[in-house]
């Protein structure tokens, strides 16, 4: 099924769970220490499979830019989580020293670019960022990036833009659309005005003479084996690929919208927004990626249940240790809030 061997297997197991780990900790940030996370984050727990398939592709040097829905990559490459955790709760220790949040985090020294709040400007951004790559392979062993953006980027003109100039260009870029089945809270299909046109998202790649392909993003395998192949092509020079990658995001958009039936995290709101329906919900728990990739490896042999168990605990005391790293990491001073600021 893959060139994986068992040791790599277990690896992207064990990232699956603690990005799921560190997401619920997220989560439960609300509501165990009101008001230590300042506004909105975003989550990506139904994502762990596309972001761990796809980081296990690359190699030293390569390169990626994300979504604001973005814990899950550092984390993946090697982030300490107390530095991602401090970071949300804006704190002085935290990975950007407190002044990104959840939205921005960035980890250059690992390859991981930064993100952005703004709905597909990591697109562009991650363009110019092959064009770079391009430029140093003349000189130095290619590398390559994968650009992370959701389905509802694929409306902005700068998606077109770039896909066109990347394709012109050849650039090593592969361009991975999660597709979460949701904008915010209109499903991808719907016929109004806030979703996005193509079936599958993927054909928007023929218009620009790149490769599309869509996938389950809910299997770290297929999604490894599918980004493997659009690496290796970029890497040789032939130009960039789109993969659709379809998961489905089961903590909703941000915070004060919630999927049926699950506690609001501020339930003081009165205009909270539902997502979804309990069925579809259901539905998507029962295909959740992280047990059903378990119970895969448990049943060929790659991993035994005494063994995840045990990954899973220590999981859950790593994340519960970064959960108090934050909390004890003090507050930046006041003066440093005129840091980076250029008149």
């Amino acid at each position: 099924m893959s060139e994986l061997d068992n040791d790599r297997l277990v690896w992207i197991f064990t990232q699956m769970l603690r990005i799921r780990e560190f997401e619920e900790r997220v989560k439960r940030t609300f509501e165990e220490h009101p008001g230590v996370i300042r506004g909105h984050t975003h989550l990506a727990d139904g994502a762990e499979a596309s972001i761990v398939g796809s980081l296990a592709t690359l190699q030293p040097g390569d390169q990626l830019m994300t979504t604001y829905r973005c814990h899950g990559y550092p984390i993946a490459l090697g982030t300490d989580p107390n530095a991602i955790m401090a970071e949300i709760y804006g704190r002085k220790d935290g990975l950007c020293g407190g002044y990104g949040g959840s939205m921005h985090l960035c980890d250059p020294g690992r390859g991981f670019l930064g993100t952005s709040g703004i709905v597909g400007q990591g697109i562009p951004q991650a363009t110019g960022v092959g064009f770079a790559a391009q430029l140093r392979s003349r000189s130095h062993p290619p590398t390559i990036v994968l650009c992370f953006f959701g389905d509802g980027a694929s409306k902005q003109g700068a998606f077109h833009e770039s896909l066109n100039l990347a394709s012109l260009w050849k650039l090593p870029v592969v361009y991975i659309m999660e597709n979460n089945n949701y904008n915010v809270a209109t499903r991808s299909e719907q016929e109004d005005a806030n979703a996005a046109a193509g079936e599958p998202l993927s054909v928007k790649a023929a218009a620009y003479s790149m490769p599309g392909v869509t996938i389950d993003g809910g299997d770290p395998l297929v999604v490894y084996e599918t980004v493997s192949e659009a690496v290796d092509r970029a890497r040789r020079g032939e130009g960039p690929t789109l993969v659709e990658s379809k998961v489905y995001r089961l903590s909703a958009h941000g915070n004060l919208i919630a999927p049926p039936g699950v506690p609001l995290h501020y339930p003081e709101h009165e205009a909270i927004t539902v997502f979804g329906n309990r069925e579809e919900y259901d539905a998507a728990l029962r295909g959740d990626p992280v047990p059903r990739f378990r119970m895969k490896l448990v049943e060929q042999g790659s991993l035994s249940g005494e063994r995840a168990d045990e990954i899973a605990a220590e999981v859950r005391d790593e994340m519960e240790a970064a959960v108090q790293f934050a909390l004890d990491s003090p507050f930046p001073a006041p003066e440093a809030a005129l840091n980076h600021v250029y008149a």
